[in-house]
């Protein structure tokens, strides 16, 4: 029976966000994830389930023991294809019948740039991509899909991954790992871009949410404020580098280190992947540019 959970809800056990809303929380904390991929399940009767999470046998008992009695799952949709959020989609499915719904493979809606880049440098985020993620559905921007008791309509926001969706429920948003309340997201090239991301969250606040249901963390209350802390966010991060290069030219694991400073040495990879989709973004704006070939290790130099 699903209950109101105090935050964070225990993994595995069934949590009531709102009517028509449950939680189940993937035992799989990391610094990366925070307390665990959350996966949704919406509606009643026939219930759609956003991101499965991992592959986790445990898990997916646990979506199966959060049904009532007599209710099945009709469609599972996946926000991106990053192995905390997409594997369990093809057990669940095998499972179910349902079909699994998303943008599309993992490096659909990567631009012409990222799909070069990924030729000769094909890192990903801190995740890891699911490279074998084929949705037996895929969704176009915009595109809604609804049973009895839920709606959903897709919207694309990539920028963490080129694939990503958030849906749109009523007047709140799934945002995935796009905008989260405890944690700024990894923007990684080639599944990240952070053009797009930029793009991205003017496109989620043109929407004026009441509330996002992030990939990990907390609900989001207050989403206007939090993208535009966001936004600003990266503005600030820009800049750093900027006036970083203006002294000297280097490379993305030197300026994260300069930039970082409060970040655990951990995290440091992660952030030097930050700096360098800022790097790139700068570069096709012709702010900077790299000496050589566009790679991670490049050095960087004002223009």
């Amino acid at each position: 029976m699903a209950r109101k959970p105090d935050y964070p809800p225990k993994p595995g056990i069934a949590v009531q966000l709102e009517e028509g809303l449950r939680l189940v929380l993937a035992p799989n904390p990391s610094p990366m994830t925070l307390h665990g991929t959350n996966t949704y399940i919406i509606g009643t009767g026939q219930v759609a389930v956003i991101d499965p999470g991992p592959e986790d046998a445990t898990h997916m008992n646990a979506i199966h023991d959060a049904l009532a009695a007599g209710e099945t799952i009709s469609h599972i949709f996946v926000t991106h294809a990053h192995l905390d959020h997409s594997p369990l989609a093809r057990g669940l499915s095998a499972a179910t019948g349902a079909p699994v719904l998303a943008y599309g493979k993992a490096s659909a809606g990567m631009s012409a740039l990222m799909s070069s880049l990924a030729d000769g440098d094909p890192a990903s985020g801190g995740e890891g991509t699911d490279h074998g993620f084929a949705p037996d559905i895929c969704l176009a921007d915009g595109q809604s899909v609804s049973a009895d008791t839920w709606h959903l309509k897709a919207i694309h926001t990539p920028g963490h991954f080129s694939n990503h969706l958030s849906f749109l429920w009523g007047d709140v948003v799934f945002s995935g790992d796009h905008v989260m309340g405890w944690s700024s997201s990894l923007v990684s090239p080639p599944d990240g871009d952070m053009g797009a991301y930029m793009r991205s969250l003017d496109r989620l606040a043109s929407l004026k949410p009441t509330r996002l249901y992030p990939g990990h963390g907390a609900p989001v209350d207050a989403p206007q404020e939090r993208i535009a802390f966001l936004a600003a966010h990266r503005r600030e991060r820009e800049a750093a580098i900027i006036n970083a290069l203006s002294v000297s030219m280097t490379d993305a694991r030197s300026l994260a280190r300069r930039i970082y400073t409060d970040t655990p040495e951990i995290l440091l990879p992660a952030a030097a992947r930050n700096v360098f989709a800022h790097l790139v973004d700068l570069s096709e704006r012709n702010v900077t540019e790299p000496v050589g070939p566009l790679h991670f290790n490049s050095d960087f130099r004002l223009l």
